[in-house]
């Protein structure tokens, strides 16, 4: 259905604007009216910009506004925090989302927004509006908001939702935050050494041509090197980019997931690093979940699509069937020896107070704390290596350029 901008004064004269959606300009004129609004202007808001290639191309289009224009997930998170402000002012939800209209800078947003209010409008609940919008509100968004309509405490639960929305955000702004200086100088190394060899090695090499004596060992392959670089350096770049693709499009098979999650929890330097994230993530979502009136089983659905790790996911449905025969949360999950023997402990201990979902979100804050400090003490780590791994290379450069000026001077005494 074409969604429609407008701006419009009401009874009282003060403007008013917004977008709402209708089969056309005269029905949304005419549903403006039924709300005591009069437009002054209206048109029709843009949804998709397509470009089609050929003449007579039928279906191939390109759209270029939902590329640059999709929703992330800080704007998701701020919606959240702005929404349950104004619900917990006690505005209706309604009312809260068409204020929360004009202060929407994204489109796409904007309009996903204005079409959720409207179906709540025509009657169906908030989670039943969201459910059309899967890839802008995780299942996990969906199913505590659906918690908290049924509980009357939906205010309550936007308000953990951009709690928990926010935590996750800061824990993944760290880690890039962490990553950042190590990536940056890897790129400009390597950009640097390859600038190195394909232009600069070869003209002060090309000296050695005209010196008619043996060259030694290291400066022969540094030339041959440099001169494979400097001649097929696009089939370094195509063969770099080949095996992009095809890591790309194997991890997206069923096999290659597995692979992919079962090296992560393997591989030395990242395994332990792996475990404790989605331990972390395992522990707020499941304590946020519980918390909000979701049954723990229900619940545990919910996390192993959230999780991150097949593997893990694979461990959680196992717990499933394990806990609907009676057994307990803790127990169910040490099967696997994938969580660690203390997480165990503290899900036992808080199943036994009754107070799982208070254990789980301490869980998650001492795993997410490990996993901070751990990405630091390895980028403290890799700066040395990097300067030390980039000291060597140059150094073998020079000394490699370097052998038969010293041999030749050598000779001439």
């Amino acid at each position: 259905m074409p969604v429609f901008e407008y701006a419009a004064f009401d009874q009282k004269g003060k403007n008013r604007s917004g977008i709402i959606d209708a089969d056309s300009a005269t029905d949304a004129r005419q549903k403006l009216k039924t709300k005591h609004l009069y437009p002054t202007s209206l048109k029709e808001a843009p949804d998709h910009m397509k470009t089609t290639t050929g003449a007579g191309s039928k279906g191939f289009t390109l759209n270029i506004q939902s590329f640059f224009k999709r929703v992330k997930s800080s704007e998701v998170t701020i919606m959240t925090r702005q929404l349950a402000t104004l619900v917990g002012a006690g505005l209706p939800l309604v009312t809260a989302l068409s204020s929360l209209l004009p202060q929407t800078p994204n489109p796409a947003f904007k309009q996903t927004l204005a079409q959720i209010k409207d179906s709540i409008v025509e009657g169906n609940s908030f989670a039943k509006a969201l459910e059309q919008y899967p890839k802008i509100f995780s299942e996990l968004f969906i199913n505590m908001v659906r918690a908290g309509e049924a509980s009357g405490a939906i205010e309550i639960v936007l308000d953990r939702l951009a709690d928990l929305s926010e935590k996750q955000q800061e824990l993944k702004g760290r880690i890039r935050s962490a990553l950042a200086y190590p990536v940056f100088m890897l790129f400009l190394g390597c950009a640097v050494m390859f600038v190195l060899m394909a232009y600069i090695v070869p003209n002060i090499t090309s000296i050695f041509d005209d010196m008619g004596q043996t060259l030694p060992g290291p400066t022969l392959f540094l030339i041959a090197l440099s001169s494979f670089i400097e001649k097929f350096w696009w089939v370094i770049l195509l063969f770099f980019a080949l095996i992009i693709i095809i890591l790309r499009q194997a991890v997206k098979t069923e096999k290659g997931k597995y692979t992919k999650d079962r090296m992560l929890l393997t591989f030395p330097l990242t395994g332990t690093l792996a475990q404790k994230l989605a331990v972390a993530r395992f522990g707020r979502t499941l304590g946020s979940l519980i918390e909000n009136g979701v049954l723990l089983i229900p619940a545990l659905g919910i996390v192993k699509n959230v999780v991150g790790n097949v593997l893990i996911a694979d461990l959680i449905d196992e717990a499933i069937e394990d806990i609907g025969k009676g057994e307990g949360l803790g127990n169910a999950l040490s099967k696997g020896e994938i969580f660690p023997p203390i997480s165990i402990q503290m899900i036992q201990v808080g199943e036994q107070s009754g107070e799982l979902e208070k254990m789980l979100s301490k869980i998650a804050d001492i795993y997410e704390t490990e996993v901070e400090s751990s990405i630091l003490a390895m980028t403290s780590m890799l700066e040395p290596v990097m300067i030390l791994t980039m000291g060597v290379l140059m150094g073998f450069v020079v000394i490699s350029i370097l052998l038969p000026i010293v041999e030749m001077n050598q000779l001439v005494k």
